[in-house]
């Protein structure tokens, strides 16, 4: 495994972060949940990202019963505010301060830790001032309970002004977690510039398009059974997108450059988002133990300019690009 500084800090985290999103607490039972981190572990991946509406915060609770144990000094937990939790009433949900402040202690608590290492705005709240929300977080890291704040799916202009209002209040931000695969690129245009000017990285989710670039789905065939595209409560509506022939016949123009490379269709999915030097991680999930070992080989590799130009051939005229696609719901309703 190989690290890389998050934003312009002294915080080191690993290449490939383990997330939970659509297994712990809902998907995979929680035997199987505890196997897929000790095998992150195993595999030297030391960065672990969440967030409290997972699973309604089962997935919190999940990951934090999987570390229990470990030395906390040597890992890396991330965590999320904003999508609604618990009964889902008016104020379980958003940035406001109310909200912020109690979820951080119901995080903590779900976790089994002191603190998290990074705390993270999911999405934008537009009914709150940003003030509001850049304060409270302000309060959080100076209580200890947050080392490092960040954010999630922030356009540039959003990224800017958090960014200062952080400075004024005395605290990093440092990290955006956006989408971000071949297939959708939307970050490239303008979030990535204004990050690099702000000194703020970039930890990607869905590096493998919701599974569509391992390869595993074929144009005119059948669906794989028991794969997400077919698990109404597992990411089958986010995978439709991609779920045409035209896109999936262009993925499987893929595999011999993933051969020609010595990796697996995952391992080029997510070695191709850790070209990027804004990219400072890649979150994979896992419903089986290993796959994780398969996706924290694409740690170090670095890909051929050759490799990168047949990857663009194929794929590259299908990708999104509109930075108009980095956005949050304009309204908090739970």
């Amino acid at each position: 495994m190989e690290f890389r500084y998050l934003g312009n800090s002294g915080f080191k985290i690993s290449e490939i972060t383990f997330g939970n999103w659509l297994t712990h607490g809902s998907q995979v039972e929680n035997h199987v949940a505890a196997q897929c981190v000790r095998a992150a572990l195993d595999a030297g991946i030391s960065t672990f990202d969440t967030a409290d509406v997972y699973a309604n915060t089962a997935a919190e609770s999940v990951l934090g019963e999987a570390l229990k144990g470990e030395r906390r000094q040597s890992i890396e937990i991330f965590t999320k505010v904003f999508g609604p939790t618990g009964p889902k009433g008016k104020n379980d949900l958003g940035l406001s301060r109310k909200h912020i402040m109690e979820s951080i202690d119901g995080s903590l608590s779900r976790l089994q830790t002191d603190y998290v290492d990074l705390y993270q705005a999911h999405r934008y709240d537009f009914e709150t001032p940003l003030e509001e929300t850049m304060q409270a977080f302000a309060d959080i890291v100076r209580q200890g309970k947050a080392l490092y704040i960040g954010v999630s799916e922030w356009t540039a202009e959003q990224l800017r002004s958090g960014h200062a209002l952080a400075k004024e209040l005395g605290f990093q931000l440092i990290s955006n977690q956006p989408q971000y695969s071949m297939l959708w690129r939307v970050i490239e245009a303008e979030v990535v510039p204004a990050s690099e000017e702000l000194g703020v990285s970039q930890i990607v989710w869905s590096p493998m398009a919701q599974g569509v670039l391992s390869g595993k789905y074929l144009p005119g065939q059948p669906l794989p059974e028991g794969s997400r595209a077919t698990d109404d409560k597992g990411g089958a509506k986010m995978i439709q997108r991609w779920m045409r022939d035209d896109v999936l016949a262009a993925v499987q123009e893929l595999r011999p450059v993933a051969e020609e490379a010595g990796l697996t269709m995952p391992q080029l999915a997510v070695a191709w988002v850790l070209q990027n030097p804004n990219v400072a991680s890649a979150i994979v999930g896992a419903s089986r133990p290993e796959q994780v070992a398969d996706s924290a080989a694409a740690a170090g590799v670095r890909l051929d300019p050759d490799v990168l130009k047949k990857i663009d051939a194929a794929v590259g005229s299908l990708a999104e690009r509109d930075p108009a696609q980095t956005k949050s719901p304009a309204t908090r309703e739970a």
